[in-house]
């Protein structure tokens, strides 16, 4: 079993000094609308934000065991929360967009089933809660190919 530990402790107002066990620091906040005075992330956009480094660091592991060349990967997200407390993520969308050279486009989308269904405890946590909708595209400057798909 792998333990994960931190500590959250009060800066001012809302905002919260978040150190990881590992010993890297965040500052969370919240919006001036209930209190906070924005000065970091909030603590729902660090969870959205988990979710992408999870997924990203799962598919480019996949990636590079398939040998594919990727010189640059971005992922977009988007999530809606529910309007009632505990205003918990109902959908999430993740849009990745790759670059690289000789990009095989099976062989990206088995790098996203992977990471979405076997690799990524994010999503398999979130996707409990949240309908979780992916969209990747991938785009080689270099043979003139961009190819878009939904999982």
């Amino acid at each position: 079993m792998t333990t994960l530990a931190g500590t959250v402790e009060l800066i001012q107002g809302m905002a919260f000094q978040a150190t990881s066990g590992s010993g890297h620091g965040v500052t969370l906040d919240a919006t001036p609308e209930i209190g906070g005075a924005d000065r970091g992330a909030g603590p729902m956009e660090l969870l959205l934000l988990g979710l992408g480094g999870c997924t990203g660091m799962s598919v480019l592991s996949v990636l590079t065991r398939l040998r594919q060349d990727v010189s640059g990967y971005r992922i977009r997200l988007h999530g809606e929360q529910a309007d009632e407390h505990p205003k918990v993520f109902t959908r999430i969308t993740l849009d990745h967009v790759f670059h690289g050279r000789g990009l095989d486009p099976e062989r990206v989308r088995r790098a996203l089933e992977l990471a979405s269904t076997r690799y990524c405890p994010a999503m398999a946590m979130l996707g409990k809660v949240a309908r979780i909708e992916e969209t990747y595209r991938l785009i080689d400057a270099e043979a003139g190919v961009d190819v878009s798909g939904v999982l």
